[in-house]
């Protein structure tokens, strides 16, 4: 039986409740007001954290004179948010509360100027909001992310959710939100439809009336058919509050950041690919200038002591240029530490040799976790970190890569995709960071790469590169999926 066949109950894993019945039916009844007073309360805390912080860069540390009552208002933040839907308990996915998190942010710091400039009209007052709003981004985005993974390991983040339609749409969505907690949505149960048959292995009701006397706190009620849900939205008076959400698999096109459009009775969606604009690469281009020349002259001193440990451990060049497969097929020169003895090649087919589970190890993820290449204490830590990575910054300041993107693979790496993926992979500047290496790493296969890399491309935007940028930081720390 596959992972879709499977019932709801062994996808949302109940055999490992957190609290007993009680408590558990306790939370969920107050699920919303616990989630929305957390995050409101984390950022209350970040607001202070970067109010504070960026009196201190500005006044203490740049010798900017700044008055004591220039600080931000925290309250006025929280309702710039809640008007922006960051507390309604129910998502959205991370992109777009980060995306939305900005715009909250520098919106609240441009009427915090309004008021501010005509009571003391001078450039300190700029510094210190621009650098109090910044600091205030980064440290609520990290407080929020802390936050929603406390929520997650305690099944509360996601808003109890009933899939209407119990075909293979359905299942395939159930298993999508139960795998991916921070959407929001969380699937208690299918309500079945007419055209579904009956399948007992799934907690399934006839009726939305009999579902909700079952689940009396769903949020949300998700369909796969438009005729479904007018046919739902017109008869069914038991979940009046409930929100409605039409669901549609399409495959091979741009999900977030869509604009729809009215057309008659029909609705349409703008379909943009934004990262093949000439005016967006080059904005990209300056944004990684911008950030790549201050991080390598900050990091060249690590650069030099990472170089010089690697000459202690294994005698020959510190440094090696790998080939790897750029922007149109070009032949991309990558620059990085090694991290390997000299003669690698050899240990791996030896190793291959005598390990069959190696072998196949290698043929699925191009990796292996137990690496007989790899420079013993020094060369781990460096993969783990990934600070093997930090020369490339030389490529982003040339050209050759951006700060991020698709990671750039080796030729034997890059033909295990079809032909298709290689083009559209290749159609872009390859980068140091990318949505798989915020996600997986090394423990995605090759069809995860494939997804997330096409996610990358058909889905960019300045939120998304930015997003990444902060999400490397704790993947790195975090050393998941590291090899």
């Amino acid at each position: 039986m596959s992972d879709l066949d499977a019932p709801l109950s062994q996808h949302v894993d109940t055999n490992r409740p957190i609290f007993g019945t009680g408590q558990r039916e306790l939370l969920v009844r107050y699920r919303k007001p616990i989630v929305v007073t957390l995050l409101i309360t984390g950022d209350l805390l970040a607001a202070t954290a970067a109010s504070t912080l960026g009196l201190t860069l500005t006044r203490d540390w740049a010798g900017v004179p700044t008055p004591d009552d220039d600080r931000l208002h925290p309250a006025f933040l929280i309702l710039m948010f809640a008007c922006l839907g960051l507390y309604t308990g129910r998502g959205p996915s991370p992109y777009e509360r980060f995306r939305l998190r900005t715009i909250g942010v520098f919106a609240f710091i441009a009427l915090y100027l309004s008021v501010s400039f005509s009571a003391n009209p001078t450039g300190n007052l700029l510094v210190a909001a621009a650098s109090e709003a910044i600091l205030l981004l980064i440290i609520g985005h990290y407080v929020e992310g802390t936050i929603r993974a406390l929520l997650v390991h305690f099944q509360l983040w996601g808003a109890p959710t009933v899939l209407v339609g119990c075909g293979d749409a359905g299942r395939k969505l159930a298993h999508l939100l139960t795998h991916q907690p921070a959407l929001g949505l969380t699937p208690v149960g299918f309500i079945a439809t007419s055209a579904d048959s009956a399948n007992r292995r799934l907690p399934m009701l006839q009726s939305a009336e009999g579902f909700i006397r079952v689940h009396p706190h769903v949020e949300v009620a998700m369909f796969n058919s438009a005729d479904e849900l007018v046919a739902f939205a017109d008869s069914s008076t038991c979940m009046p509050s409930c929100r409605l959400m039409l669901v549609d698999d399409v495959h091979d096109v741009q999900s977030l950041w869509l604009h729809t459009r009215t057309l008659g009775e029909a609705i349409g969606f703008e379909i943009r690919r934004d990262l093949y604009l000439r005016h967006n690469q080059l904005f990209k281009r300056v944004i990684d200038i911008m950030f790549s020349v201050p991080i390598a002259l900050l990091l060249s001193p690590v650069i030099a002591i990472l170089a010089l440990a690697v000459k202690l451990v294994d005698p020959g060049p510190a440094f090696y240029v790998q080939e790897r497969v750029g922007r149109h097929g070009k032949a991309l020169p990558v620059l990085k530490l090694r991290t390997m003895y000299v003669d690698a090649g050899t240990r791996l087919e030896a190793h291959l040799a005598r390990s069959p589970q190696a072998l196949a190890e290698w043929q699925r993820y191009f990796k292996l976790t137990d690496d007989p290449r790899v420079l013993p204490i020094i060369g781990n830590f460096m993969r783990r970190m990934s600070l093997d990575e930090l020369p490339q910054l030389w490529n982003v300041i040339r050209g050759d890569m951006s700060l991020v993107g698709p990671r750039p693979f080796p030729t034997y790496h890059m033909n295990s995709f079809d032909d298709e993926f290689r083009a559209i992979r290749m159609s872009v500047q390859p980068g140091i960071t990318g949505m798989w290496q915020v996600s997986s790493r090394s423990n995605g296969d090759l069809q995860i790469q494939k997804e997330q890399d096409l996610f990358y491309i058909r889905n960019w935007s300045l939120w998304l590169d930015i997003y990444i940028l902060l999400q490397t930081a704790p993947a790195v720390l975090g050393g998941k999926g590291a090899r």
